[in-house]
């Protein structure tokens, strides 16, 4: 069997780990450039690979490929790779025919790197023997193949689901769904809603799908379309019989006839979002039978995600935050959402199709300046060029960062929250994420 792998990133790489140690022929091909640390890996696993092109000759000769979640469907590669119907599947997909773990599979729009890293803390303190994988960390492939875990918490993207056949979650997480990354669904919402909702296509009555039961694209697609995984909801406007829901600032969850008590303000993380996050995490624990009293000391004592409102240092009384893992409006607007000081907002990067509509009342209430961080921050300027006094155009974190300083006042904060993807002047948004840190410590 000739496995072909595209992309040599992380998941690409743990894959050709795995299809080598399962005696596939095995071949990597990555259209840029490989990272040096995975060269190295490739070498000495004595896996043939080659960068910054695609050999047809060595591609479509594969009897299956495993596509690397960046790389869009509409690359010429993968358009010859389909006329001749050869299998493209995603590295999950491929991963899980060599396993039968239970797994925990977390997708959403916002949310799902909290939820999933949360989720991960409450079972690894509950004892068991859990990995994270997916669009996290060490690749679910590479871990496969070193056989380390008995369960798994994995973080999938809508990119990642696209690519599954067979694989099924025994619980599925959907913390909610806002419009993201339409440029890759021909910039159809339902289609990017449907991809969401792979997650749970080949769950069973013995299988469990958690959701927030007040958005109102999750409850739309289940109104339309049957499941056959238990429900299990989440809201913090509704009370649920069976789910988690708000009591008296008391987040209260029942399961199984089990119910959860835990007071809001015991909880780490702060936001509302983060409330979803931790009710979506607990409902996971209950339903991994984890002891109450673990659930909820992890609760109290769990340490954020690094880019995710991330407090970064307090200069002259003026609070900066890192936030630079909001890639999109919806995570954005839950940034803004959690501020309670004047705001000097650095906004902007590779837009995707967003729309600033909803933001404005956030804007018109929060927002005192904002500084524009982007190679085009056209759109962003013709939504809040009148809403607010000040707006200033910058090409470089320590000039956005400068001038933020200069715009706040004691009792301020200077939020990054781009809501918008990094690439136009950044590798990541890790890499943006530091770079801010680093401007705002060398004020």
């Amino acid at each position: 069997m000739r496995l072909v792998v595209l992309g040599g990133g992380e998941s690409g790489v743990g894959t050709a780990i795995l299809g080598k140690k399962k005696g596939y022929e095995v071949f990597l091909s990555d259209f840029g450039k490989i990272k040096n640390n995975y060269k190295e890996v490739l070498i000495l696993n004595q896996i043939p690979w080659e960068e910054e092109t695609h050999t047809e000759d060595l591609i479509l000769n594969a009897d299956v490929v495993m596509k690397s979640p960046g790389i869009p469907d509409k690359s010429p590669i993968v358009k010859k790779l389909k006329e001749k119907n050869i299998p493209i599947i995603s590295e999950i997909e491929f991963a899980n025919k060599f396993t039968n773990v239970v797994t925990v599979g977390i997708t959403g729009s916002n949310g799902k790197t909290t939820t999933t890293m949360l989720t991960h803390h409450l079972l690894k303190q509950g004892g068991l023997n859990v990995g994270l994988a997916g669009n996290i960390g060490k690749s679910y492939a590479w871990q496969i193949a070193e056989n380390k875990f008995e369960a798994y918490v994995l973080e999938l993207s809508s990119f990642q689901l696209d690519g599954v056949i067979d694989y099924k979650p025994h619980i599925a997480v959907i913390t909610n769904i806002s419009p993201d990354h339409l440029d890759r669904y021909n910039y159809d919402y339902s289609q990017y809603i449907e991809a969401k909702f792979r997650i749970t296509k080949n769950q069973t009555e013995d299988d469990y799908l958690i959701y927030d039961a007040d958005d109102e694209a999750i409850t739309d697609w289940l109104s339309k379309n049957k499941i056959r995984a238990k429900k299990v909801p989440f809201s913090l406007t509704k009370t649920l019989e069976e789910g988690a829901y708000i009591k008296d600032d008391t987040i209260y969850t029942n399961i199984n006839n089990e119910t959860f008590i835990m007071p809001i303000n015991e909880l780490s993380l702060e936001g509302k979002h983060n409330v979803k996050n931790a009710m979506a995490a607990t409902t996971v624990a209950q339903l991994m039978r984890i002891r109450k009293a673990t659930i909820r000391e992890s609760l109290s004592d769990f340490q954020g995600v690094e880019h995710r409102l991330e407090k970064v240092l307090k200069i002259q009384n003026v609070q900066y935050v890192n936030d630079s893992k909001a890639t999109n409006v919806n995570a954005t607007f839950f940034a803004l959402d959690s501020m309670t000081t004047p705001t000097v907002w650095i906004v902007g990067g590779v837009d995707k199709g967003n729309d600033y509509a909803e933001l404005m009342p956030l804007v018109r209430e929060k927002v005192k300046a904002i500084v524009c961080l982007g190679v085009d921050n056209s759109k962003i300027i013709e939504a809040f060029g009148n809403v607010v006094d000040v707006m200033v155009e910058t090409t470089s974190m320590t000039e956005a960062v400068k001038i933020a300083q200069k715009m706040a006042e004691k009792g301020d904060t200077v939020l990054l929250s781009p809501a918008c993807a990094s690439f136009d002047l950044f590798e990541s948004y890790e890499d943006r994420g530091k770079q801010f840190k680093n401007a705002v410590q060398s004020l």
